[in-house]
């Protein structure tokens, strides 16, 4: 579909919305619980509002390393992608700006790298948890919405409790930047935009080209030449075999 084509796409701009609107939920909901003391209620908190949007508006990302993901194996445009993550971004903003009023202490709204580790172990704790949850995403997008949001919020759950020690447990480039930009606090920023990318697209590259039982050489060949994936992609009722974002529910998170 040409650029023209998508702008006037009403399907188009309902995608866009439902990105902001899913990201300024799971932001909002994860900064309150935020408030509370320990890492258990905002872990608990992402993982069920993760499963009531998958069940509520069919999926949205709400997350740009996911968005990021997506486009590197090829299951969404440019210009959806680059919509989304300015979406999220925006809704994640929102979020925080509110969060940021209603709470008298915003210290634990920002994401920070732990005084237990270093920049390099949250880092790594943020790709690895990003992993596990972006191979769920990539998984399931054939299974009904509640068994979408029981697995999807379960990955957030368990990502936020695994890495949460380490680096917060962002998972989610947009939860750490809308904070940062209302509180001004860009301590090691960088870790919580390239850990999330860096493992949601490994993670989207293993499942695509490797786990997915419409796996296949052609498949990667064809994504590496900037070439459609779906017209080499092998019929089946695999996860790997969904049609583009127009047509189908997309694949999600946050």
């Amino acid at each position: 579909m040409a650029i023209g084509e998508e702008l006037r796409s009403s399907h188009f701009w309902r995608g866009v919305l439902a990105e902001l609107v899913a990201t300024l939920i799971f932001v909002g909901v994860v900064l309150g619980a935020s408030a509370a003391p320990g890492p258990l209620a905002p872990a608990l908190a992402g993982g069920l509002v993760v499963g009531g949007l998958v069940c509520s508006l069919g999926g949205p990302q709400a997350n740009p390393a996911l968005t990021v993901a997506l486009l590197c194996t090829r299951k969404l445009s440019a210009l959806r992608g680059a919509a989304g993550v300015l979406a999220q971004c925006t809704g994640a903003t929102l979020a925080s700006a509110a969060a940021r009023a209603a709470l008298q202490d915003d210290t634990g709204l920002v994401t920070r790298v732990s005084a237990v580790g270093t920049a390099g172990t949250a880092l790594a704790w943020e790709t690895f948890a990003t992993f596990q949850l972006s191979l769920v995403a990539f998984s399931i997008p054939e299974l009904t919405a509640p068994q979408a949001g029981l697995a999807l919020g379960s990955a957030v759950a368990a990502g936020a409790l695994a890495a949460g020690p380490f680096s917060g447990g962002s998972m989610n480039p947009a939860r750490s930047l809308g904070p940062a930009i209302v509180t001004g606090v860009w301590d090691d920023h960088w870790v919580f935009w390239l850990g999330p990318v860096l493992g949601a697209v490994l993670a989207g590259v293993t499942y695509e080209f490797l786990l997915a039982p419409g796996a296949s050489r052609e498949k990667l060949g064809a994504c590496l030449a900037c070439r459609d994936v779906a017209l080499v992609e092998t019929p089946s009722l695999s996860p790997s075999s969904v049609a583009p974002p127009a047509e189908q529910r997309e694949q999600g998170t946050a």
